[in-house]
Order: structure tokens, then sequence, then C-alpha cells
């Protein structure tokens, strides 16, 4: 898979996407992950990206001169470009895996007030958005997106197993997990567990899932929220 990133801000991609699975799968050849600064398709000697919105207002926004060059520039046929924006549908786990079956992926990371509008309508395949909040910018929901996409594609987990088996996998929470020691300060493993009874242990962890689910995040099982009174 290629990926890539468009932004002002390429340093903050320095350090998450250079660790762990990530890393993995671009050591091993599986991710092709390219991180551009958007000034490098500006013109002026002031690598100007942004001007006041049009009828007033607080902040700047994106201009679409270096945004149409550089999409242009880097996206081909297969490309899905994608703006990392709070108007955009929710990234769950099932995103993330339509994701991962694509061949290439581009990230427009908004800053300041967001991107020209002739940007959305002309430009960008899908609008993604990691949750009801405000960031500075769009480079950390972008790397949420890629860690969460990359660690499906196959071959870049140990064990590709363990991206079915994982929170969301299913539509639930994952069941609750124990390693050694089997007792520790006096709290026990469940006996289930340590049985060998792989058949049992499967519909333990099935029924814990659920409940887990219905207790943590009713919502993900089509019931209202348990919210706490305050």
């Amino acid at each position: 898979m290629r990926i890539d990133v468009l932004t002002l801000f390429p340093e903050m991609f320095a350090g998450p996407l250079d660790v762990s699975m990530v890393r993995r799968a671009r050591d091993k050849g599986l991710l092709d992950l390219r991180i551009h600064n958007l000034r490098d398709w500006t013109h002026d000697r002031h690598k100007t990206v942004d001007d006041r919105p049009f009828g007033g207002g607080p902040g700047m926004v994106l201009k679409p001169e270096p945004i149409f060059e550089a999409v242009e520039s880097l996206a081909q046929d297969a490309t899905r470009v994608i703006l990392m924006t709070p108007a955009g549908r929710r990234f769950d786990q099932a995103v993330a895996r339509e994701l991962a079956a694509l061949p290439e992926l581009l990230f427009l990371c908004a800053s300041y007030e967001g991107v020209d509008e002739r940007v959305v309508e002309t430009l960008v395949d899908d609008e993604l958005s990691i949750g009801d909040y405000v960031l500075t910018n769009g480079g950390l929901p972008t790397m949420v997106v890629i860690d969460a996409v990359t660690r499906l594609i196959p071959g870049v987990l140990g064990d590709d197993e363990s991206a079915l088996d994982e929170s969301f996998s299913h539509g639930l929470l994952e069941y609750p997990h124990y390693t050694r020691p089997a007792e520790f300060r006096g709290m026990k493993v469940p006996d289930i567990l340590l049985g060998g009874h792989h058949a049992e242990i499967d519909k333990w962890r099935r029924e814990q899932a659920r409940q887990r689910t219905a207790e943590r995040r009713p919502d993900l099982l089509g019931e209202p929220s348990k919210a706490k009174p305050e």
C-alpha cells in the first residue's frame, strides 16, 4: 500500500510513524509512506498557503491553488483522497478495513479554519473524523487512521489472526485478557482459562465480550447509553 500525506507540519510525523507496527510495515516494504509539505507547491517567496475567508470571520483558510497542484501531482487513478475534518464521517474499525483494502491513499491535513470548499467539491473522495472534538490540525487524526489501517495490511502483524480478534472487529469490545502468574495478590485468573477446553474458553470469551460491550458501550449493540448521572 502507498500512503501520501499532505501537511503544513511534516515534522509532526517524524516520531510516531517511525516506530512499532508502522515502522515494521515500512521496513518489510508493505507500506510506502511519503510525507509532503504543502508549501512545496507554492510559487511566491513567502510560500503562502492561506488567506482570509470571503465574507469575513476569524481565522484563515487554506488556498485552493497549492492543494490542487499537490493532489494533481501525487494522486493516481486508484488513489483515494481523504480530508481529515470534524465534518467527516466517523472513523471506526469498519472504515479501517475498507481503507486497508485500497492500494493508495492520500491524506489532506486541514489547518486553521479548514480548506477552500472547492477542494472538497472537486478533489476529495472521502471526509473522515476521529471524534466530535477539535484539534489544532489534521496531523494527529491522520496518524491515528494510518496506524489503524497499517495493522490490517496482510503481513504486518506477526499473527494475522490478531487483527481478526481485536476490539470492534466483531462489533464488540474485546474480552478480558490474563497472563502469568495465575494468582497475583489474591486475584485469581478465571478457572475456565486454565482448563484447556478451547470450545468452552471461546464461549466464555464471546460472553465476556458481549457483557463488557453492554456495560461500557451499549451503543454498539444498538442500545441507549447508560451514562452516569452527574
